[in-house]
């Protein structure tokens, strides 16, 4: 194999490579990246053996061929060359090693056989459909702060995505939950995407999803099966298992029958939340929102630490409440919200509170209160 590559070409595709590939590895070709160079272009292929990224590189091929090094060594080198520099890759096959040429730099990696490589299987995609980047990013981005990090309840530990029905009709749907707090986040449904079946997409999958829906304008290519979920543009093709898990009856736990509707500047609210809660040793310590008739009084008592309590102008009608939050979960749902608004439904201090921002219900988050 021998291709020449610009470098930053090479950086996107390794630095995506290298995320994918475990930095502890009892597998040593799981460390690996495979290197295919072919006609124009250059292939780079990592997996953890659940999740796989396939990265095309445009390139100079002069002699095609495949091998297969170390992701994070050549990421490394790849990040150290200067800006603009063509990087040679050269593997002869016989010597073991790949030469790598930039300038007057030089560098030989030990390689070990494609033939090694585990390549993910391919599935039978039931579904198949494309959506804008920009909706796939805002739908798994204001879900995954509520994935669970507990692995007992490993069917929590991804973002539940499916095809549901609201009251304006079908829509895309990501649910995630902690069984702490909830989001909920919709999005028209595309077309072919009826019998979307419902999948639990795992949270690392979901942070490589993200370094793939940064351009606006691309549409993304998806397609699901019972076991397995792929995203594709016509550069990068991520491919991942899904949780084999029933992801709870969310609906549920959303509540209906919240009456007491408190609106409030979602931007001034998280500030003073991160304010007030400085004062607690935990992050977890309660902060206990107290409401009568348009003000809302942010209180925290540390016994250890200290106290602090802050006042706000909200638009807030019925009658006086007292609740407390974990002023992490207040904080993470509050910096949700696009709008300048965020209004939250509550019923009793023991009841779980609804937000959503302003009166869009196609983004809600429920937060279970605490004890203060």
């Amino acid at each position: 194999m021998k291709a020449s590559i610009e470098r930053s070409a090479l950086l996107s595709a390794m630095s995506r490579a290298q995320s994918v590939v475990e930095r502890r590895n009892t597998i040593p070709i799981l460390a690996n990246v495979l290197i295919e160079a072919e006609g124009s272009e250059v292939n780079f292929r990592a997996t953890d053996l659940d999740i796989e990224v396939i990265d095309k590189g445009a390139a100079v091929v002069e002699r095609s061929g495949a091998t297969t090094v170390p992701a994070h060594m050549l990421h490394e080198i790849v990040r150290k060359l200067p800006d603009g520099a063509m990087v040679e890759l050269h593997d002869d096959g016989a010597s073991g090693r790949l030469e790598i040429k930039a300038g007057r730099s030089h560098f030989s990696l030990a390689t070990l056989p494609r033939e090694d490589f585990p390549i993910m299987a391919n599935s039978d995609y039931d579904c198949n459909f494309a959506v804008k980047a920009p909706v796939l990013r805002r739908l798994f981005d204001k879900a995954k702060f509520a994935i669970s990090t507990e692995e007992t309840r490993y069917y929590l530990n991804g973002v539940y995505f499916h095809a549901s029905d609201s009251a304006d009709g079908r829509v895309l749907r990501c649910v995630a939950t902690d069984g702490h707090r909830l989001a909920r986040i919709d999005a028209d449904l595309p077309e072919g995407a009826g019998d979307l079946p419902g999948v639990i997409v795992p949270r690392k999958t979901v942070n490589e999803l993200r370094k793939l829906l940064d351009d606006d304008d691309a549409m993304i290519a998806v397609s699901v099966s019972e076991t397995k979920i792929r995203f594709a543009t016509p550069e990068i093709t991520l491919t991942s298992k899904v949780i084999d898990g029933s992801f709870p009856d969310y609906t549920r736990v959303i509540p209906t029958g919240n009456t007491k509707r408190l609106e409030v500047d979602a931007k001034e609210f998280a500030n003073a939340v991160d304010r007030v809660s400085t004062v607690s040793s935990e992050r977890s310590r309660a902060v206990k929102l107290t409401l009568d008739e348009d003000r809302l009084v942010l209180s925290v008592n540390a016994p250890d630490s200290g106290a602090a309590d802050e006042e706000m102008a909200v638009a807030y009608g019925d009658e006086p409440l007292e609740i407390g939050f974990n002023a992490k979960y207040l904080l993470e749902i509050a910096n949700q919200v696009d709008r300048e608004n965020a209004v939250f439904m509550f019923n009793s201090s023991g009841d779980p509170t609804l937000m959503r921002e302003g009166n869009d219900d196609s983004a809600i988050y429920v937060v279970m209160p605490m004890r203060v």
